[in-house]
């Protein structure tokens, strides 16, 4: 495993990390989520990330949980949460200094730490326009979310076809399938399929490589429900380094 400067701060990050949206609460439990961040430290990973808003808070818990029922030290990794979308009440949400303090305050209990690595604005507009010129200027490194648009780029959905077991097929999540599984969208994903092919890799290791080759990436935030996936996506490092030698 590869890792970076976080921006131009002294944190170091794995080049890949683990999220806990969607995944815990929803689809993993307390045991289920320990084998899957085992698997992830055994690769390399130490950076961790989770929200407020996952599960109503139910992510923060089972990932503290589970970290505290692994014996972890706390100084081996890296956790981040992140603030924004809170509760329901005018100031359970948004970025006031009222609900920052009281929002990170709440996430550390339900994580059961001391103190969270990193915290940040859970909001990402601008983030491939117009903050460009920040990530130099001020030494910003991106942590991106999502780099396999919620498993559309791993080739595994089809118009019409969402296996029982993915998060599109949860109810909370069939909005964002019906937005995601367009057939522009998939015909472009079809397209993606014979680069793969040529190169030898997945379709998510391809994805991974993708967004880890960008310069302004600290670290390409992945989710797994299977150690299996995890693995996979472990390898879009190597495909990454192909890709380099190659050009």
């Amino acid at each position: 495993m590869q890792y970076n400067n976080l921006g131009r701060s002294g944190l170091r990050v794995s080049q890949l990390s683990y999220g806990a949206w969607v995944t815990f609460g929803n689809q993993l439990d307390v045991k289920e989520a320990k084998s899957l961040l085992q698997a992830c430290r055994d690769a390399g990973v130490n950076f961790f990330d989770n929200a407020e808003v996952y599960a109503n808070g139910r992510a923060e818990e089972i990932m503290g949980q589970a970290i505290r029922d692994l014996g972890w030290r706390r100084a081996d990794v890296v956790i981040s949460t992140k603030l924004f979308w809170g509760g329901q009440g005018p100031n359970d949400k948004g970025l006031s200094r009222k609900h920052v303090v009281e929002g990170l305050k709440a996430s550390l209990k339900r994580l059961d730490m001391e103190y969270a690595s990193l915290s940040s604005d859970n909001e990402r507009l601008g983030v491939e326009s117009e903050f460009v010129p920040l990530y130099n200027t001020y030494g910003i490194g991106l942590t991106t979310w999502s780099p396999l648009a919620s498993g559309v780029l791993t080739g595994k959905y089809s118009k019409g076809n969402i296996p029982a077991e993915s998060r599109f097929a949860l109810d909370n999540y069939k909005n964002l399938a019906n937005r995601s599984l367009v057939d522009d969208t998939l015909r472009k994903v079809n397209g993606l399929k014979p680069i793969a092919s040529e190169l030898g890799v997945s379709m998510a290791q391809l994805g991974i490589a993708w967004c880890a080759s960008n310069p302004n990436v600290s670290s390409v935030i992945t989710g797994a429900t299977k150690e299996s996936q995890s693995i996979d996506m472990s390898h879009g490092n190597h495909v990454m380094n192909n890709r380099s030698s190659r050009t």
